[in-house]
């Protein structure tokens, strides 16, 4: 029998995505395929794309162009396959198939049908698949950190956002899925686990009738992980038994990410967000008294239509007022799928960019003085990687969530993959520096 390809994978896009590329090389290494990171040597490489944002899809074209010209046999897969399908297959001869976004499932069936000489287009119009914890994934973070979705899709219909019309509506896994896989990724080692959906404070709507992430939460503080955070906290939805669940179960962080996009009553009814400008102090405030050292990051969008200088005003003293630990803040990009993209008063792309470099530099003090408050103190840190150059070890506190946050620079030796007491010494705007605290035995090995 001829040896099977062997696959790489190119991952665009968010860790949700990262997920689903997870999943596909985890199926293709079952079936006997040969995985390579590196794409020249590979006979075909997966493109697991992104088509949120305009800024995504051109680094999603730009990838497949890069590809085709390397002579590629290129699988198309993710938001993009879902959102134009057959048209990138008429306009990229290279591709052998399209794979939408809740199809990765039948990614070995796909790489089959292509080796006849077929190309495919599997697509499933309104996606409906989940993955649990019997599908095989092979994990590509650093070895002690790993996300787990708890729920794929949104319900919520914001006038800026493409997701439900390229992931579905919201679908969630039961809890015993969720703490099993929970189970398996402590088993192999994994310190932090990240649970992640479009809006993790509505898990369990759809399957239980109400939201269910304080139970969720319950049921995780038994799995023997030093970490467990929460992305994606809508504030409506952090009722009095989130923050009791988050404050009493001690493995769980007081880390909340919190989308706001915006202050103002106004730009957020125009958004449609889902508490239709309800976003008021007192909602951080509630969150302030209920969980003291809790660190929140949050992002925000600048330049939405009808957005006047008094409503980015308004954002600008939000952001000076509650003195968030880590804040993104992003232009507004017109979806042609969304309400939002033929709304009136559409705001100068240089205007926009110009609200975006002022409201970052109204948050670098702050930010910086919340990590100056942290020298002199003694913090877990959770060892990532080497510095390529320094051979510094190089890690994470609770403070910062992976990939979007600070690092911690760390001097001293300890393993990879371990948790260890770290005095900070020094601090930055984003980072901090320190070195392994001498009397400290390891917190986890």
């Amino acid at each position: 029998m001829a040896n099977k390809p062997t696959i790489a994978i190119s991952h665009l896009g968010c860790e949700k995505n990262r997920i689903d590329s997870e999943h596909m090389l985890g199926l293709l290494a079952q079936a006997g395929y040969q995985i390579d990171s590196n794409e020249e040597l590979a006979d075909y490489v997966i493109v697991n794309t992104c088509s949120f944002i305009q800024a995504a899809r051109e680094e999603s074209v730009r990838t497949l162009v890069e590809l085709a010209e390397a002579e590629k046999k290129i699988v198309i897969t993710g938001c993009m396959a879902q959102h134009f399908q057959g048209e990138l297959l008429a306009e990229l001869p290279e591709a052998v198939a399209v794979v939408g976004s809740a199809d990765y499932h039948k990614i070995v069936d796909v790489i089959e049908r292509t080796e006849t000489g077929e190309r495919v287009e599997e697509v499933t119009p309104e996606p409906v698949y989940i993955a649990d914890e019997t599908v095989p994934r092979y994990r590509t973070t650093t070895e002690g950190v790993a996300y787990l979705r708890v729920a794929e899709g949104c319900d919520y219909r914001c006038a800026f956002c493409i997701i439900p019309h390229l992931r579905g509506n919201q679908r969630s896994r039961s809890i015993e899925s969720i703490v099993a896989e929970a189970k398996s990724l402590a088993s192999q080692g994994v310190q932090e686990i990240v649970l992640i959906s479009q809006i993790t404070t509505n898990y369990g709507v759809d399957l239980y009738g109400k939201p269910m992430l304080a139970k969720l939460l319950t049921e995780l503080g038994k799995v023997d992980v030093a970490w467990v955070r929460i992305h994606y906290a809508y504030p409506t939805g952090l009722t009095p038994e989130v923050l009791a669940a988050i404050r009493d179960t001690p493995n769980v962080l007081p880390y909340l990410d919190l989308p706001l996009q915006h202050s103002h009553p106004e730009i957020l009814r125009g958004m449609n967000r889902p508490w239709q400008g309800r976003v008021n102090d007192g909602i951080i405030e509630r969150i302030k008294v209920e969980l003291p050292g809790a660190v929140l990051r949050t992002t925000f969008i600048v330049g939405f239509p009808g957005e006047s200088e008094a409503h980015f005003q308004h954002l600008v003293d939000f952001v000076e007022r509650h003195q968030f630990d880590h804040v993104g803040v992003f232009t507004f990009s017109p979806e042609e799928e969304t309400p939002a993209y033929n709304m009136a008063d559409q705001i100068a792309a240089e205007v926009a960019a110009h609200r975006r470099d002022v409201l970052m530099e109204t948050q670098q003090p702050i930010a910086a003085a919340k990590n100056n408050a942290c020298i002199g103190q003694r913090v877990d840190v959770l060892l990532e990687q080497e510095h390529p150059e320094t051979g510094q070890l190089v890690g994470r506190s609770a403070r910062f969530a992976p990939e979007v946050d600070g690092l911690v620079y760390v001097r001293g030796s300890a393993s990879l993959g371990s948790i260890v007491s770290v005095d900070i010494t020094a601090a930055d705007v984003y980072d901090l520096y320190g070195e392994i605290a001498v009397t400290a035995a390891y917190v986890t090995s």
